[in-house]
């Protein structure tokens, strides 16, 4: 055969049509593979295909995923090595303490190891009984191709165990897709024996799944059926195909994580969660899809500061417990008993005086440090979040003659923000959308003329109590939905000691500080110890509430660990006296303010 010269352009030519026709980077699917063979020694196995690379892939591990706290997950990575298409292995760099590089062309696979045995709603576990895995703990990422779809399958593990994880299925069982890094990082995976109750949320399907021993499984489905139509109703709103709640009873490391269409909550063992589980499901609206611009996009590699936690977290404390009260599983005086306890909180945080909400909310970041936890240092944005949450609501309901609420303000932003994909402008946004749900009311009810007064009233509110340090007046806005806060000095069971929630990412309960001169100062206990249990159950999240069925002279055994080493301690409860405050119904309350009540309590405008 003859050969013909070929054109000195016609390379050139090639060359580009190959790259036309060769797949595409942003069209291409990564794919990872979860191992679960090495269960006994904690490691999970990850390897990461990603094809149509040119030259060079940079790999990173997130720095931070759901708590606001930076938490180095690279510090668990271990053995990262690299191989092209044909096996050929391949030198890895590593850049910086959460980055790699590989040198290649073509399909690369990056392969490593994780050690994953943190208890915890925010954290990742393999061990022979279950994995429970939250993702950004455990995958790399190209941050060039983030937006790229993926699929992830999982191996190795044993045949009687099944996986649960609210992301779409694949070609087997043990296959799931995801549309980009962030959907697949925002699914926590639980992979084990677990128990599992199903039931309908209108369209939509809610699965419960559980780890541990837990409550008795009729008792907690209808705790979770009245939560969910109860939410579903106030955002008139069913975001999802399948909602999954994961429940731990009896692991360390209490608390909750909001997810997409997820939520991981561990508790005591066989504890009913209900506050828990309405705060974490009203996360599925508020700061899922009604979300700050400044959370946008997140940043893995470092902070992502927002002024908008206030709203984001403690205005979602307020609907989980408006969410209790209005649908029964709550009193109308458990409500009032709470509403008083967070005021009495509040009045105890000297910062009160000078750190705002907004100020609060940037400094989540600093809430890993123990020194920052102390009263005098650090304000709860979930705190005073959900006072200021009620207080706003009772502020609209009477510049309205109960028109408008904050009810009306979530389904504002939800419709005009989530439902768009937009972002509201933190306080700003939640400032103008109290504004024109207040707008419309006042027109609809041929009042208009006094919105510019109205106006007035809302911005001085957020000015003074949201982005201020102003004292709340709390008399006068309860007073205007016939209700009375009263103040008494109470004697109360005394610990000997403050607890803190920190350092550690299971948010563990230390001692903040021992009293000098106490019987728990005489035990031995020290502050920096790490309360484990008293009286051989799982140290109480909230000792307050434990010491209620409590009596001075009650000799309790506290269970620490201290510099690696476990011990435990006996002391005799003390009695201090300590402000106190109840919430209780007005008999004078006017007409208006009884009306203004019973909308608080029912969730309704007139």
């Amino acid at each position: 055969m003859r050969m013909v010269p070929r054109a000195p352009w016609t390379a050139s030519v090639l060359a580009i049509l190959a790259t036309l026709l060769a797949p595409s980077a942003a069209n291409a699917t990564i794919h990872y593979k979860i191992s679960a063979g090495q269960r006994e020694e904690h490691l999970v196995g990850v390897s990461m295909t990603v094809p149509s690379v040119r030259r060079e892939l940079t790999v990173k591990i997130p720095a931070w995923n759901a708590l606001y706290q930076i938490r180095d997950f690279a510090q668990y990575v271990q053995n990262v090595r690299a191989r092209d298409a044909q096996a050929r292995p391949l030198a890895v760099t590593k850049l910086d303490k959460q980055t790699w590089s590989v040198r290649g062309d073509g399909t690369l696979t990056i392969e490593y190891s994780i050690f994953a045995d943190e208890p915890g709603a925010f954290s990742a576990q393999l061990n022979a009984d279950h994995a429970f895995l939250n993702l950004a703990l455990v995958l790399f990422y190209s941050p060039d191709r983030r937006g790229e779809d993926v699929r992830l399958e999982f191996h190795d593990m044993p045949a009687d165990w099944r996986i649960a994880v609210a992301l779409k299925p694949g070609d087997s069982p043990a296959m799931f897709t995801a549309a980009n890094y962030d959907a697949l990082v925002d699914a926590p995976v639980e992979a084990g024996r677990f128990d599992e109750t199903r039931f309908q949320a209108g369209p939509a399907r809610i699965r419960v799944v559980i780890h541990g021993e837990g409550p008795e499984r009729k008792q907690l489905e209808e705790m979770l059926q009245r939560v969910v139509a109860y939410q579903v109703e106030l955002m008139q709103d069913v975001p999802f195909e399948e909602y999954i709640f994961f429940y731990h009873f009896g692991q360390g490391g209490g608390g909750g994580m909001e997810h997409a269409n997820s939520t991981a909550i561990h508790t005591a063992a066989r504890t009913l969660p209900t506050g828990v589980s309405a705060h974490e499901f009203f996360h599925l609206w508020n700061v899922k899809r009604i979300r700050p611009r400044s959370l946008e996009p997140v940043d893995y590699t470092r902070e992502n500061w927002t002024r908008a936690l206030w709203f984001a977290e403690g205005v979602t404390s307020t609907y989980g417990s408006y969410t209790l009260v209005r649908s029964g599983l709550i009193s109308p005086k458990d409500f009032y008993d709470d509403l008083a306890g967070q005021i009495r909180f509040l009045e105890s945080r000297p910062s009160r005086m000078w750190k705002s909400l907004e100020e609060a909310s940037l400094d989540a970041w600093l809430e890993k440090y123990p020194y920052y936890n102390r009263p005098g240092a650090s304000l709860s944005y979930y705190n005073k979040g959900q006072i200021v949450g009620v207080l706003l609501d009772i502020l609209l309901r009477e510049l309205s003659d109960n028109r408008a609420s904050l009810d009306h303000v979530l389904r504002h932003l939800n419709k005009e923000f989530a439902k768009q994909g937009g972002y509201y402008d933190d306080s700003a946004g939640i400032r103008a959308a109290a504004e024109a749900v207040l707008h419309k009311a006042l027109e609809h009810s041929g009042r208009a003329a006094t919105l510019p007064a109205a106006r007035e009233r809302l911005t001085e509110f957020f000015t003074q109590y949201v982005s201020g340090t102003a004292v709340v007046p709390y008399d006068r806005f309860l007073k205007a939905a016939g209700l009375l806060l009263k103040f008494q000095e109470r004697l109360r069971v005394d610990l000997g000691f403050q607890v803190n929630r920190g350092p550690g990412t299971s948010f563990e309960s230390v001692v903040a500080r021992v009293q000098a001169g106490s019987a728990a100062e005489s035990a031995g206990l020290r502050t920096g110890d790490v309360l484990l249990q008293m009286d051989g159950v799982e140290f109480p999240r909230n000792p307050e509430s434990w010491l209620r069925s409590k009596k001075p002279g009650d000799t309790p055994a506290v269970r620490v660990r201290r510099n690696g080493q476990e011990r435990e301690f006996s002391f005799v409860l003390g009695q201090r006296s300590e402000p106190g405050y109840e919430i209780e119904e007005d008999p004078q309350a006017d007409e208006k303010a009884r009306r203004l009540r019973a909308g608080l309590l029912r969730g309704k405008t007139d």
